[in-house]
C-alpha cells in the first residue's frame, strides 16, 4: 500500500535554480514584496524624477534663486548622469567611443560654458531612453519564468518498502518510480507503470483534449494528471525532460533573434566619434584659420564646446522611442501588448504570417455536429442528452461543456444521480432511476471500433457515447473557428499580400479543414515543437515570418519567429512571455489594424530621424559659426525636439 502522506525534506535547490534562472533580481523569491516593489524599473523612476527636479531649478532660476537653482541642478546630473558616466569611463577604458559617451561629454562640459540646465536636459532625456530600453530588455529576460513555474522542482519518489518521499527532481535518476496524484504536473518523462487517468497535454502540445493514459503509456513532463493516481518509471532525468527541452529551445530561439537596433548602434558609434573629433579639431585649428583666439566668448574653445553640445543627438533620442511609445499607448488600448516599439518595425517587414490552429484559429471549444443510435430501446435522443446533461453538469472537460451546452439549447433539466463515479481516463458512470448510466469514452463499453469511427477520427472528430440501460448514443465532436477569422484572412491577403499559412501539432485532417473554413491553403500539421521551430526558423530567415499561437509548444516558434504574437486568455503562461505581442483579448481580428499601425510607425519614425538630423546639423552649423548666441541655438536644436515630439503624436490616434 503506498503512503499518501509523503516525507518532506528540505529543498535549498531552489536558490540554486533562481539564480541560474537569469532572472533579474526584482524577480527573487528571497526578497519581500516591499523591496521587489521600490526595484522594478529603478532607473526609468530615476530619470523622471531628474525631469521634476530639472523643472524645479529651471522655475527657481527664472526666480532669481540661483544658489537653489544650482542645488537641484546638482541633484538632477547625479540622479541621472552617475551611472552613464560611470559607463562612458567604462567605455573610454575599452577604447570604446559611442553615442554614450558623446552625451555625457556634451552634458558635463555644457556646465564649462555656463549651459548647466541644456547639459541637465540632455542627461534626463538620455536617461529616459535607456531606462525605456532596460525595461523591454528586463521583460524579454522573464520570458521563461512560465515555464520555470510550470515545471515542478520536486518529485514524489516511490521507496522499495513502497512508502514515498519528497526529493529533488535533480536528484531523480532514471529509471526510479515517481508517483504523480490527480491535479498535479507530471516532473519528469517517463512510462506508467500502475494506475489508470486521463492527462491534459494542452500545454505541450496545444491540444485542449485529454489523452488517456494506462500501463505501458508514456507520459512527457509537463502534462497534467486530471482524474488518477499514475505511478511512472523515470525515462530521462531532469536536465533531458521534455520541459526541459522546451525551455533550451527558447533560449536558443531568444539569443538568436533578429536585431533590428544593430545599424542604429552602428551608426551612433560613428557619428559620437566623428563630433568629439570634430569638436577637438575646431577647438585646437579655428585660430589657425582665422584670428579668433583660443579663450572667451568668441574663442575657439567655446565655439567647441558650444557645437558639441547641439551636435548631441537630443531631438534623436526621443525620435525613435517617442513614436514607438504612441504606438504602443495606442495599441493598448486596443488591448494589444506590445513588449518595445521597435517590434512594429519587425512586423511591417514581415511577408508570412503563420497560424497555430486550436485556441488561436479556432475557439478551442468543442460542438456537437452529429448525433447517431448506435443501439436504441425506448430512450430519445432528448432522454439520452438529458441523462449527458445529469452526468457532466458539474465537469470542465471540454467534451462534458459541449453536451451540457447542446442539453440546454434544448431545455433540459438533470436528473437526480446515485453511485456517481468517476472512471480514471475513460468517463463518468452513475445510477438514474436504477439503471445505469455511462459518458465518456466508447472503450469505455467496450464497444468494437468500426472502420467508420476510425474515418472519423482521422478527419479530427472527437468521439464519445452516452449510454442508458440499453440505449447507446454516439455523439461527435470537431472544434470550431473563431467568429470572423476568414475575413481577417482575406483582408491580410488581400490588403498586405501576406503569405498565410498554419503550424500545427494537430491531425492533418483537422488543420485541413479548419483551414479550408478560414481560407488558408497551406497547411503543415503533426509537427513537434523542434519541427515547428526550424520551419519558422527558416521562414523567419528568409522573408520575415510573425507566428501566432497560444500553447508551450508554440513556445519556440514565437520566440524565433520575426514575431511572436500570443493570445493572452487562452495563452500559455511561457507562450505569452516568449512573444512579442500579446493580444490581452483575444481579439485576433485586429491583426490586421496592428500590421497597418506597425507601417504607419515605421513612415513617422522616418520623419522623426529627419527632423531630429536637419535639426542637429543647422543648430550646431550656426554655433560653430558664431551666427546666433548659444542659447538661440539651443532653442534651435531643442525645437527639433519639440516637432519630432508632436510628430510621433500622431500615432496616439486609432
Amino acid at each position: 500500500m503506498i503512503n499518501d502522506e509523503p516525507k518532506r525534506i528540505l529543498t535549498p535547490y531552489i536558490f540554486d535554480a533562481f539564480f541560474e534562472s537569469g532572472l533579474s533580481s526584482e524577480k527573487s523569491p528571497f526578497l519581500k514584496k516591499s523591496s521587489k516593489h521600490f526595484g522594478k524599473n529603478i532607473a526609468l523612476k530615476a530619470s523622471l524624477l531628474g525631469g521634476v527636479l530639472l523643472a524645479i531649478s529651471f522655475t527657481l532660476l527664472m526666480c532669481g534663486f540661483t544658489s537653489l537653482s544650482h542645488l537641484f541642478l546638482v541633484f538632477v546630473y547625479f540622479l541621472t548622469g552617475m551611472n552613464s558616466l560611470i559607463g562612458a569611463i567604462e567605455d573610454l577604458i575599452q577604447l570604446k567611443v559611442n553615442i554614450d559617451v558623446l552625451m555625457i561629454l556634451a552634458a558635463f562640459l555644457s556646465i564649462l560654458i555656463g549651459s548647466g540646465l541644456e547639459g541637465g536636459l540632455l542627461l534626463v532625456l538620455f536617461s529616459f531612453s535607456g531606462a525605456m530600453e532596460k525595461a523591454v530588455t528586463a521583460k524579454a529576460k522573464s520570458a521563461l519564468s512560465g515555464l520555470r513555474e510550470l515545471s515542478p522542482t520536486i518529485a514524489y519518489s516511490v521507496q522499495t518498502d513502497e512508502s514515498v518521499i519528497e526529493r529533488s527532481v535533480r536528484d531523480v535518476e532514471v529509471g526510479e518510480h515517481i508517483l504523480v496524484k490527480a491535479g498535479e504536473i507530471v516532473p519528469l518523462d517517463g512510462s506508467v507503470i500502475a494506475g489508470d487517468s486521463s492527462v491534459n497535454l494542452v500545454h505541450l502540445t496545444g491540444e485542449n483534449l485529454p489523452a488517456h493514459k494506462k500501463i505501458g503509456d508514456l507520459v512527457p513532463a509537463g502534462a497534467r494528471n486530471l482524474d488518477g493516481t499514475l505511478t511512472i518509471k523515470v525515462s530521462h532525468n531532469s536536465t533531458e525532460s521534455t520541459l526541459a527541452r522546451l525551455i533550451k529551445l527558447i533560449t536558443e530561439a531568444q539569443e538568436s533573434k533578429p536585431r533590428l537596433q544593430w545599424w542604429i548602434d552602428r551608426l551612433s558609434n560613428a557619428y559620437a566619434l566623428s563630433i568629439i573629433c570634430t569638436s577637438l579639431a575646431f577647438a585646437l585649428l579655428l585660430p589657425f584659420i582665422s584670428d579668433q583666439p583660443y579663450l572667451g566668448r568668441e574663442g575657439s574653445i567655446y565655439r567647441a564646446l558650444a557645437f558639441l553640445i547641439t551636435a548631441s543627438p537630443c531631438a534623436l533620442i526621443i525620435a525613435i522611442p517617442m513614436g514607438y511609445l504612441s504606438a504602443i499607448s495606442c495599441c493598448a488600448r486596443k488591448g494589444i501588448l506590445l513588449k518595445g516599439g521597435i517590434i512594429l518595425d519587425a512586423l511591417s517587414s514581415c511577408k508570412v504570417i503563420a497560424f497555430d490552429k486550436t485556441g488561436t484559429l479556432t475557439k478551442a471549444e468543442l460542438k456537437i455536429i452529429e448525433t447517431r443510435f448506435l443501439k436504441q430501446e425506448t430512450a430519445s435522443l432528448e432522454k439520452l442528452l438529458q441523462i449527458g446533461l445529469s452526468l457532466e453538469q458539474n465537469a470542465v472537460h471540454p467534451i462534458a461543456l459541449a453536451i451540457c451546452t447542446l442539453a440546454k439549447q434544448k431545455k433540459l433539466s438533470p436528473l437526480p444521480l446515485d453511485g456517481f463515479r468517476i472512471i480514471p481516463g475513460m468517463g463518468v458512470e452513475a445510477e438514474i432511476d436504477g439503471k445505469k448510466a455511462y459518458v465518456g469514452r466508447p472503450e469505455g463499453l467496450q464497444i468494437n471500433i468500426t472502420p467508420e469511427w476510425l474515418e472519423a477520427q482521422k478527419k479530427g472528430q472527437i468521439l464519445a457515447v452516452i449510454a442508458y440501460a440499453q440505449n447507446i448514443l454516439l455523439l461527435s465532436f470537431e472544434d470550431t473557428p473563431r467568429d470572423k477569422i476568414s475575413d481577417l484572412i482575406q483582408r491580410l491577403k488581400e490588403r498586405f499580400h501576406l503569405k498565410t499559412l498554419i503550424l500545427t501539432g494537430d491531425h492533418i485532417e483537422s488543420a485541413k479543414r479548419i483551414g479550408s473554413l478560414v481560407g488558408i491553403n497551406e497547411v503543415y500539421a503533426e509537427l513537434t515543437p523542434q519541427e515547428k521551430l526550424t520551419r519558422v526558423t527558416a521562414l523567419a530567415d528568409t522573408e520575415g515570418l510573425a507566428m501566432v499561437g497560444d500553447g508551450i509548444n508554440d513556445a519556440p516558434a514565437l520566440a524565433r519567429a520575426t514575431v511572436g504574437i500570443s493570445m493572452g486568455q487562452v495563452g500559455s503562461s511561457s507562450a505569452i512571455d516568449a512573444s512579442d505581442i500579446v493580444l490581452l483579448h483575444d481579439n485576433i481580428e485586429l491583426l490586421d489594424w496592428l500590421y497597418a499601425k506597425a507601417i504607419s510607425t515605421r513612415f513617422i519614425i522616418k520623419q522623426n530621424v529627419i527632423i531630429a538630423l536637419s535639426a542637429i546639423i543647422i543648430a550646431s552649423t550656426l554655433a560653430l559659426f558664431g551666427l546666433v548666441p548659444l542659447w538661440l541655438a539651443v532653442i534651435l536644436h531643442e525645437g527639433g525636439t519639440v516637432i519630432v515630439g508632436l510628430n510621433s503624436l500622431r500615432l496616439l490616434k486609432s
